[in-house]
């Protein structure tokens, strides 16, 4: 059973920093593409980084150079490193892994960020 374990979240001042961990479990990394999303209340869910398995990335234009995604294969770890937080990325943000055979999410973890 393929799990999908998210970790980091918190609650951060504006300007701050957090880095968010997602370790995948009954799949091996290989050719996939791992990400993240998030979801404010009353808002869609959103794609905010993604990183293929041969490391091309992808960011929201929100994002864009504040977060950086990163992979470590040998861990089935993805990261998310979150720099100068705004309010408005206030939300849940999940962990995604799409691979040819199907598309699974994490739970979730909740970052907050004050002003």
């Amino acid at each position: 059973q393929v799990q999908l374990v998210e970790s980091g979240g918190g609650l951060v001042q504006a300007g701050g920093s957090l880095r968010l961990s997602c370790t995948t479990f009954g799949i091996i990394f290989g050719i996939d593409t791992m990400g993240w999303y998030r979801q404010a209340p009353g808002q869609q869910r959103e794609l905010v980084a993604a990183i293929t398995s041969g490391g091309t990335t992808n960011y929201a234009d929100s994002v864009k150079g504040r977060f950086t995604i990163s992979r470590d294969n040998a861990r089935s770890t993805v990261y998310l490193q979150m720099n100068s937080l705004k309010p408005e990325d206030t939300a849940v943000y999940y962990c995604n892994l799409r691979v040819a055979t199907g598309n699974y999410w994490g739970k979730g973890t909740l970052v907050t960020v004050s002003s």
